[in-house]
């Protein structure tokens, strides 16, 4: 794939919009309040009221207002309806129209001069609420893998580490590890073999950030992971991923499927010499796992239990093999950072 077919596809992908857009959102905590029920009740209501060509819906990933759902978003001018029911999904649309029939919900807005907004610029969670999770079109049209596109042909492995470690990102599983620094330890480790590894393990009782991006936007953690594996020298990734997150399976599932039909993933990207694959680990719900050495030994088919250090996985990780893990709200904080991507 070219430069130019990215762009096609994002081009195609605009094309196919209507000039409103409802944004319904599919992530785990609206759908367990019937989220896909209503969604199909909006698109039966737009049928109904002959709107298909002025108004569609857009299953998208969490709107970040989670006890309000299910939540459907008004784009372009960012309204939204909260506690939206099967029932009050057609006021919905009756309102839009103008028709005034049922009892919609009232529109709300959120106003970004609030105190508790004022000073929020979400960065990992950029996309989420935007692209549609299950189609990697939406992602592309987001600007999706222009950023590994730039990597691969402009920039040398040591010229992405440099510029990882220049923008100060720090590891987002707790610890704060410099990712630069990490990124280049393994890339300066020898071995025949490298892995990079996601790690989507997270153990808090009602902990739920990597749910919400592996929820939201895998392809955005595929894209960060596919960036460190070539500045380390990696050709295999593995995405651990708790058993209790079904819906995030799914999708980064589906994202692989999607990314290897578009070459993005496997053999030769972009018309490269660059390899790389990505499988998923389950995890069977041992909070130790989330610790990087018991996370490497449950990879491995053994007992998660940790080990002492060093050797640090870097140098001695999978396998034996020098092995990159950061967490999964890491990789999608790698894509921004790259410098001078092309623009879509």
């Amino acid at each position: 794939m070219e430069l130019a077919e990215l762009r096609a596809i994002a081009e195609r992908e605009q094309q196919r919009r209507k000039p409103i857009c409802l944004r319904c959102c599919m992530a785990a905590g609206c759908l367990s309040s019937d989220a896909r029920t209503v969604k199909e009740r909006l698109e039966q209501a737009i049928a109904e009221a002959g709107l298909q060509d002025k108004v569609e819906v857009r299953g998208v990933g969490c709107l970040r207002l989670c006890s309000q759902g299910p939540l459907v978003q008004v784009d372009p001018d960012g309204t939204y309806y909260a506690n939206v029911t099967p029932e009050t999904a057609p006021a919905v649309i009756a309102a839009l129209a103008g028709s005034g029939d049922g009892e919609a919900p009232a529109p709300r807005t959120i106003e970004p001069d609030h105190p508790f907004f004022a000073r929020q610029m979400p960065v990992v969670l950029e996309n989420s609420g935007r692209v549609d999770p299950e189609r990697i079109e939406s992602y592309i049209a987001a600007g999706g893998y222009q950023a590994l596109y730039h990597v691969l042909h402009e920039m040398t492995p040591a010229e992405v580490i440099d510029a990882i470690t220049r923008s100060g990102l720090r590891g987002r599983g707790g610890a704060g590890y410099p990712t630069g620094l990490k990124w280049a330890t393994v890339a300066k480790a020898s071995g025949e073999r490298k892995f990079v590894v996601c790690n989507g393990d997270e153990g808090d009782p009602g902990a739920f950030m990597d749910r919400s991006v592996l929820e939201s936007d895998p392809h955005r953690i595929l894209e960060g992971m596919a960036i460190a594996a070539y500045a380390v020298g990696a050709t295999q990734g593995y995405a651990y991923v708790r058993g209790e997150y079904p819906l995030a399976i799914r999708r980064l599932e589906l994202a692989i499927r999607q990314a290897k039909r578009y070459g993005l993933l496997g053999s030769q990207i972009f018309d490269t010499a660059f390899d790389f694959r990505v499988d998923i680990r389950i995890g069977a719900g041992a909070f130790v796992c989330g610790e990087e050495t018991a996370l490497i030994a449950s990879i491995e088919g053994k007992r998660g239990t940790p080990r002492p250090r060093p050797p640090y996985p870097a140098k001695r990780g999978l396998w034996a093999c020098p092995t990159r893990i950061n967490n999964a709200g890491t990789f999608p904080k790698t894509v921004p950072h790259i410098p001078n991507p092309p623009k879509g």
